[in-house]
């Protein structure tokens, strides 16, 4: 049997630079058209999940997915658990916990915040993918672009350092298939309107 995923990122309100750690401000009207504007290239038959943000919840909604409501995957897919950076920009922290921030940064089983550390969210994404193993077809799962990074880096089996180096756009496709304990990648692919579902 093999599992067809889409991980796809929410779109954005905003600069990147001004969103906050585990942030859940909603999406802007701006954020919602970009999202609406490329839902012809989602598939709006497959099994869909979501991150449990409204940013994600917002995009998948505008791509016209029905998530469905799925406690275990709701929590395997939230966002890291950042703690009390909770809400604050990278710039605030590094103002107020330089040394801190140095060590989550470089570190990835360091929680200076109190939160969840790289490592744990990474195992925490790569069960339920595994999970996913055991059923067929197509699924979408719209994600923070963390979750997405935690999922790369499982699949290839690469060290948790990796998922800093990963840069995950708004609206970008990842897809992966899975099958016999292995998994495939293709990555980075755009939403466009003029594209046509997989």
């Amino acid at each position: 049997m093999t599992v067809r995923l889409t991980l796809i990122s929410p779109a954005m309100s905003g600069s990147p630079r001004d969103v906050g750690f585990d942030d859940d401000s909603p999406l802007d009207p701006e954020g919602i058209a970009r999202a609406e504007s490329v839902a012809f290239a989602v598939d709006p038959s497959s099994r869909a999940y979501r991150s449990p943000s409204a940013r994600c919840r917002q995009t998948a909604e505008a791509l016209g997915l029905s998530a469905v409501v799925d406690v275990a995957a709701v929590t395997a897919l939230a966002g890291c658990a950042m703690g009390r950076w909770r809400g604050q920009t990278l710039a605030t922290v590094a103002a107020a916990e330089e040394a801190a921030l140095g060590v989550w940064l470089s570190d990835p089983t360091a929680a200076p915040h109190g939160g969840e550390s790289a490592r744990e969210l990474r195992i925490r994404v790569g069960a339920w993918l595994d999970g996913l193993r055991e059923e067929s077809g197509r699924v979408t799962v719209v994600a923070e672009p963390d979750v997405i990074r935690a999922a790369l880096v499982h699949v290839l089996g690469a060290p948790d350092e990796a998922a800093r180096r990963l840069d995950v756009r708004p609206l970008t496709a990842v897809h992966l298939s899975g099958r016999a304990e292995r998994w495939n990648l293709r990555v980075g692919e755009p939403l466009r309107p003029e594209q046509t579902p997989r």
